[in-house]
């Protein structure tokens, strides 16, 4: 069984891979723009590709059974269908909330015909990392909406789903809401992120408006629809769901584990 892994090198993918190998897969492609600088694990091929550019891709698909799908929703479509007349005959997705901006990841997959398992995470942990700067500098965090509630989830747990659902029966046809293990304020991640560093951290929100222009930052466009979903988030919550201890037997990291893990960024 031969697995591909698009957007190998990113956040989410190249976690996927160590956890392909971690599970035993024997025939493991990585798609990467770059196979040179991939470092990916003895015994992955890796194969230059993008899924930005779907011409580059059908001899990543050549022979394949099973794929990891990275969200890019411009060209997912035309991907989908290229994965499809490869014969592929599963595709494990990284989408989000139905009806929400990653819809198109999911109905391209079903409209392609390939059998799929939809995996939808909520925040991701590593969205903390826009903090780093302001932390780096000082012990003020200048952001936006700070009662805002979710349950972010990390990449990591993210990636051990996708594996599963790569190697195992019985996903096929189905959708996973994912969330960490608890909800939490931007607040409340802020402060655990001065637990972590030893320090007090001040939390100051900013207006709507300014909030959206320091998203644009490094989000670009998608800053509004980000600051309007943490807008929504005061009154209505995320809510932790079951999803991950049930797939996996244990439960999500917490955000403090997190932040103790990736400390450094913020030192």
């Amino acid at each position: 069984m031969r697995i591909l892994v698009t957007g190998a090198t990113g956040g989410v993918g190249r976690l996927v891979v160590d956890e392909l190998v971690a599970l035993g897969a024997q025939d493991i492609r990585a798609l990467t723009v770059d196979p040179s600088k991939a470092r990916l694990p003895d015994g992955v091929e890796a194969v230059r590709g993008y899924l930005g550019r779907p011409s580059t891709l059908p001899a990543a698909l050549a022979g394949v059974d099973r794929m990891y799908l990275a969200p890019l929703v411009k060209t997912n479509a035309e991907v989908c269908r290229l994965a499809a007349a490869a014969g592929v005959r599963r595709i494990v997705d990284l989408a989000g909330a139905k009806g929400g901006h990653w819809q198109p990841i999911e109905d391209g997959v079903e409209a392609c015909g390939v059998p799929y398992v939809h995996l939808e995470p909520g925040e991701f942990m590593s969205n903390a990392e826009t903090w780093a700067p302001q932390i780096r500098a000082g012990d003020v965090v200048r952001d936006g909406y700070g009662k805002s509630g979710d349950a972010p989830i990390a990449h990591e747990d993210i990636a051990t789903v996708a594996a599963r659902c790569l190697v195992e029966e019985g996903h096929e046809g189905l959708s996973y809401e994912l969330s960490g293990p608890e909800t939490l304020t931007r607040q409340d991640r802020v402060a655990q992120l001065g637990a972590a560093l030893g320090r007090d951290l001040t939390y100051i929100d900013l207006p709507h408006d300014e909030f959206v222009a320091h998203l644009a930052q490094t989000m670009g466009d998608f800053a509004t629809w980000y600051a309007d979903g943490m807008a929504a988030m005061i009154d209505h919550p995320q809510r932790p769901v079951p999803t991950m201890p049930q797939i996996l037997g244990r439960p999500g990291t917490t955000f403090a584990s997190w932040a103790r893990d990736h400390v450094d960024t913020f030192r």
